[in-house]
């Protein structure tokens, strides 16, 4: 039988117990026709690189299938009519691996990296961080320099009329 791997993205509104449930009916109605699912992976909730249907985030599944191709197509016009699917994609292949996906192995790459040093001194020679006073504007006039206010000069008109 042909290989299929199959990556879907669920609504962010959905919860992942919602998406696994969605995934369980594709695997029951596979098994019913003698096909299986060999790989299945939760890849999280994650950034859209692009809205969908109002969605920023959506829910990552990959599944690895073994299945006839009449049964690939009926399980794309499920997945088509399921309002909680966002996109669905499937493809071919010649062998599902059995490792985690780059997805996964990424993931946990991230979380290994822990400590990764001293932060830079920062972009100045000394080395010391600039505070809000220290900006330009702040720093071309002193206040020795600065003139008192002149209601008569700058054309300002109180109250007396």
């Amino acid at each position: 039988m042909p290989l299929y791997e199959t990556v879907l993205i669920a609504r962010n509104d959905v919860t992942q117990q919602q998406v696994d449930t969605i995934v369980d009916g594709i695997a029951a109605q596979f098994e019913a026709e003698g096909d299986a699912v060999r790989k299945r992976e939760y890849w999280g909730l994650r950034s859209l690189a692009y809205r969908i249907k109002k969605n920023r985030k959506g829910h990552y599944m990959l599944l690895g299938l073994e299945a006839k191709p009449a049964a690939m197509k009926e399980m794309e016009r499920q997945l088509s009519l399921n309002e909680d699917i966002l996109r669905f994609m499937t493809i071919r292949v010649d062998a599902i691996e059995e490792a985690p996906s780059a997805i996964l192995s990424r993931k946990s790459d991230d979380r290994e990296r822990g400590f990764r040093g001293p932060k830079p001194a920062g972009r100045f020679e000394s080395g010391r961080k600039r505070g809000y006073d220290d900006r330009e504007e702040f720093r071309a006039r002193d206040e020795t320099e600065r003139e008192p206010f002149r209601p008569e000069r700058e054309g300002f008109r109180g109250m007396e009329e």
